[in-house]
């Protein structure tokens, strides 16, 4: 710009403050580039929604503030070249010469880094979004993509910038290939959550959402976090239970959460002077399992006569119910108790009760003398 100044004859470069015009147009440029790029994205993002790609909508989140910026940071940097033309101050000079040419690049390195790590954010939460997809991808798989891709744009970036400030890679790297062995055997512990996390992703026991719990450890709630080296749980008393991953790997670990069913298992006890109408009463209470709406009749559905008890005929029900659902479950399995009972009295029966009969040795002796 003030090569073409010059060339008209206007003005010479070194007369009055032109710089300070030029700074100003600069940024008024800025700006109302800064306004059309805005206005520009707003529009691709109002298309990009009637379309069925999703990659566009995270394509168009990831540049909007990247590109924003870029802009002001453009217009700084030609700002700085003329100020840099134009100083005639030695303390100014020094200053702007150790902002080399060749530094500029960092800016570009950290937008695109910035880019991706967007783009990756977004992607998670259109990856894990079933308004957006039929066949959503797991939480816990995501985030560790996420998590992997992500380690990998701040690796790249911060060895494109080391080179880019002269700094030697390759030295570095044979530095962190010795320094690692070392690393290695102070933090045996870090590595082993770390790969303990590493497995839990891949062999994927539980996720976020989960209830689990371990009969070899007192752990029991639901999977709030799996990070690189703890696993967050939300107790059933709401307290968080922070447990080192490694220890995954040495415990057995239930899943509730993945039951297909839950089951119901009742022993029901009739009593004795009931005994001829047990049989109408287990036969009905079977029929009436095999037609309610809540119980899987795909799975096992037993009921029968299983043993005489000291004070009650007792018969059992195993049977499984459709949800898992811990709360509707008990709502099933409440009804199924009523109707039960229901069933039980319509037959004139009832339940049992401890009891005992005692004989005392006086009545004894009057029967039997009576009988003589």
């Amino acid at each position: 710009m003030e090569d073409w100044i010059m060339a008209q004859g206007w003005l010479s470069w070194s007369e009055g403050y032109v710089w300070v015009w030029l700074v100003l147009a600069v940024l008024i440029l800025a700006a109302i580039t800064n306004v059309v790029v805005a206005h520009t994205l707003d529009v691709a993002e109002r298309q990009a929604e009637k379309t069925v790609n999703l990659w566009d909508d995270s394509l168009i989140y990831a540049l909007r503030k990247p590109v924003r910026v870029s802009v002001w940071v453009v217009a700084v940097i030609l700002s700085v070249d003329i100020v840099e033309k134009s100083s005639e101050s030695k303390a100014v000079s020094s200053v702007l010469d150790y902002i080399q040419p060749e530094r500029y690049a960092l800016f570009v390195v950290v937008f695109i880094c910035w880019f991706a790590l967007r783009f990756i954010k977004q992607a998670e939460k259109v990856l894990v979004d079933p308004s957006r997809l039929s066949k959503p991808m797991d939480l816990t798989t995501v985030h560790a993509l996420g998590k992997a891709m992500k380690a990998v744009v701040f690796i790249i970036g911060a060895l494109v910038i080391l080179q880019t400030l002269g700094i030697s890679v390759s030295g570095l790297l044979a530095f962190g290939g010795v320094g690692g062995i070392a690393v290695g055997f102070a933090a045996k512990d870090l590595l082993a959550n770390f790969f303990g996390g590493l497995m839990i992703y891949l062999d994927r026991p539980f996720k976020v959402g989960d209830w689990i719990r371990s009969p070899d450890k007192n752990i029991e709630g639901t999977v709030e976090d799996i990070g690189w080296r703890l696993t967050r749980i939300r107790t059933f008393d709401k307290r968080p239970l922070y447990v080192p991953n490694s220890t995954f790997a040495n415990i057995s670990v239930e899943n509730p959460s993945r039951m297909l069913n839950r089951r119901i298992y009742e022993t029901i006890g009739l009593r004795y002077q009931d005994a001829k109408v047990v049989p109408h009463v287990v036969q009905e209470v079977k029929e009436m399992l095999k037609h309610h709406p809540d119980i899987d009749t795909k799975q096992t559905l037993i009921v029968n006569f299983n043993s005489f008890g000291a004070h009650s005929m007792d018969f059992f029900i195993y049977t499984f119910t459709k949800t898992t659902d811990w709360i509707e479950y008990h709502q099933v399995k409440e009804k199924v108790l009523l109707q039960v009972m229901e069933i039980v009295h319509k037959h004139g029966a009832d339940m049992a009760f401890p009891t005992q009969t005692l004989h005392l040795e006086g009545d004894l002796l009057n029967q039997m003398s009576g009988r003589s």
